[in-house]
């Protein structure tokens, strides 16, 4: 899935090139680095990447053969992850699907390889897969998954498979404390793994006024007619997220504990997480390092340009991301509400600065 807007990523992120397409900590581009990771497990031919029309020059320029589709409007995750279905199911039958974000971090490859494998052995019998990542503190930005450690089977791979109790909407601090206290929950991943016959058959009967739109969508493709009719029953498609659509209410879905250096790559203060720290525990990105000065500074984060120098003095738990048009500065604490300047410059319809 391509077509998220990274908002809280801006003003590096901007509509034309959201946060997949840029290299955030990383020495590829963030969707190079999706389809990079599944490699040789699932060939590159088999990988197909949904995104919104605004996106397809970039993921040209990028991903210039890559199975492609395109989404008429943003319909939320349900919308995306069923019209990948149809697609699928013309050319697999039995084809059993990952639902990967393009613009994640995760550092062990080989590792989320394995889990792949293993939750691709519980699909294929017909079950609902995700990927939970083990928390290491109260995170209020994240889904939680409820699972039951009694109920576990073992893949053929030696991967614990538990079963989901319920999904939990993104909880306030003092409830996230609590369940990293109590153990028993995992952060959501929002990566799942099930056949498309068995998401199709879902949305039918959780979503069906979308499941008839993906019928319609199903029979035109491969017409003359599928991108009309395609744009017709996507934009008249509730906007609702698989995990809500669909996860909070089927039965026969199973979590993979993981530990795999899972990032979200959500907001600025991601890159702390997996940029290396000076000594004062400033983590910087981009730019020459001759270009930045730290004088009593300490856990700042800076996404530098290449354009001017950029000095701190004096300053703690600072962001600054440094563009040729843009420059904002933020305290580490208020990450999550950049997406607050986004929404105020629309207001004021500086579209060149989205």
């Amino acid at each position: 899935m391509a077509g998220g807007s990274g908002t809280r990523f801006w003003p590096l992120s901007r509509r034309a090139r959201p946060k997949q397409f840029l290299a955030i900590g990383t020495p590829r581009t963030l969707i190079e680095e999706t389809l990079g990771r599944l490699s040789p497990l699932i060939p590159a031919e088999r990988a197909l990447i949904v995104a919104g029309e605004g996106h397809v020059p970039a993921i040209r320029e990028l991903l210039p053969d890559q199975w492609l589709v395109t989404e008429p409007c943003a319909r939320n995750t349900a919308p995306c992850v069923g019209l990948a279905a149809v697609h699928l199911l013309k050319r697999d039958p039995d084809a059993v699907m990952a639902v990967l974000p393009a613009d994640h971090h995760i550092a062990d490859a080989p590792g989320f390889r394995r889990l792949i494998a293993a939750a691709e052995e519980r699909a294929r019998a017909g079950e609902i897969v995700t990927l939970g990542i083990r928390p290491d503190r109260p995170e209020t930005g994240y889904g939680y998954i409820h699972y039951n450690r009694e109920d576990t089977l073992a893949t053929t791979r030696g991967v614990e498979v538990c079963a989901v109790r319920r999904f939990v909407e993104k909880p306030p601090r003092a409830v996230a404390e609590r369940y990293l206290a109590e153990g028993g929950y995992l952060w959501n991943s929002g990566m799942f793994f099930f056949t498309a016959r068995r998401l199709l058959a879902d949305i039918r009967r959780f979503l069906p006024a979308m499941a008839a739109g993906l019928e319609r969508i199903a029979a035109a493709i491969g017409t003359p007619d599928e991108a009309a009719v395609t744009a017709e029953e996507f934009n008249k498609m509730e906007s609702v997220s698989i995990d809500y659509g669909v996860m909070e209410h089927a039965d026969r879905v199973r979590v993979i504990p993981a530990d795999i250096g899972w990032n979200d790559v959500g907001h600025w203060a991601a890159l702390a997480d997996f940029g290396t720290a000076d000594t004062d525990g400033n983590v910087r990105s981009g730019g020459r390092p001759e270009d930045l000065v730290l004088i009593d500074a300490h856990d700042n984060i800076v996404q530098a340009g290449d354009a001017r120098m950029i000095a701190l003095l004096g300053v703690d738990n600072v962001v600054v991301v440094d563009t040729p048009d843009v420059l904002l500065v933020c305290g580490r604490d208020r990450v999550q509400d950049v997406r607050k300047v986004v929404s105020r410059l629309e207001e004021l319809k500086r579209g060149e600065l989205l």
